[in-house]
């Protein structure tokens, strides 16, 4: 339908102090913020995600979540730190994720990107192929440039060399540039290197103390939504998590745990793991 304000041409003539100017239209700036939404990768699962379908019931850790989240949202771009949600599978960390990005292209216009972080490495991985059109610098320029990253399912891939090495460089990069991120994670942010089902063991001491240093870690638990028949209602969750409850975590194959306890000793031995306050030593600048 035409716009009867601009006619579609995007400006409307407005007059101050009798000087005429011209002005862009409302209908401009959605059509813009619909085009920002569409281009931020968000998966067809999650279209209908924001905060106003995000279902809330007495869980006090989770309604703090979602205040931070909105209030990030709201504050943007103006916010000094992300954001990580953390929990197990199906509480709507995710969720949560997507609302935060819409919420910012929309109101903001600006440049946003959604990845899940094993489909991220994949496709990093994907242009080494020389019959790959896309280059490995074009992919990390978008994930290292956009104004708003969300990562979901960080610590899901197997953390090899040069898995960390590229996390790394990733996050690094967009601390140094002062962007914002927002992360979900299905493993404990708790710094336990005896613990094999944490955050610490999934990604390393350097991305973990980075992470502590550029967002504030927002762990709830939940009922898994995806164990319903039908979507659930306020009331369903809340008894759902009251008969059932859950934490992050997942346990980890025993040649894994092996890895990651020898990683972790590596990184103390190097000093790379100082994680005595929220920020601890990041590894690399």
């Amino acid at each position: 339908m035409s716009c009867s304000k601009c006619n579609d041409t995007g400006w409307f003539p407005e007059y101050f102090d009798g000087v005429r100017r011209v002005e862009r239209c409302d209908c401009w700036r959605a059509d813009v913020a619909r085009k920002m939404v569409s281009r931020a990768r968000i998966p067809s699962r999650y279209h209908q995600c924001d905060f106003s379908t995000f279902i809330t019931y007495p869980n006090e850790e989770l309604v703090r979540a979602v205040k931070q989240a909105r209030e990030f949202a709201t504050t943007f771009p103006a916010v000094d730190k992300g954001l990580i949600f953390i929990g197990p599978p199906g509480v709507g960390k995710t969720h949560l994720a997507v609302s935060v990005l819409k919420e910012v292209t929309e109101k903001n216009g600006v440049r946003g990107v959604y990845y899940d972080t094993r489909s991220l490495l994949s496709t990093i991985k994907s242009t080494y192929n020389p019959v790959t059109r896309a280059s490995e610098a074009d992919v990390l320029e978008e994930v290292m440039g956009a104004e708003l990253l969300i990562l979901d399912d960080l610590g899901a891939e197997r953390l090899t060399d040069w898995v960390e090495e590229t996390m790394n460089l990733i996050v690094n990069t967009r601390y140094n540039d002062r962007l914002a991120t927002v992360f979900t994670s299905n493993y404990e942010g708790v710094p336990d290197r005896d613990n094999m089902e944490s955050l610490l063991v999934r990604v390393g001491a350097r991305m973990y103390s980075r992470l502590r240093e550029m967002c504030d870690f927002l762990e709830f638990t939940g009922p898994d939504y995806r164990g319903f028949d039908n979507p659930p209602n306020s009331k369903e969750l809340f008894q759902q998590w009251k008969s059932n409850p859950s934490k992050a975590g997942s346990v980890l194959p025993a040649r894994t745990r092996v890895r990651a306890r020898a990683r972790l000793r590596g990184a103390s031995r190097e000093g790379q793991l100082d994680l005595g306050w929220s920020g601890g030593k990041a590894g690399s600048s």
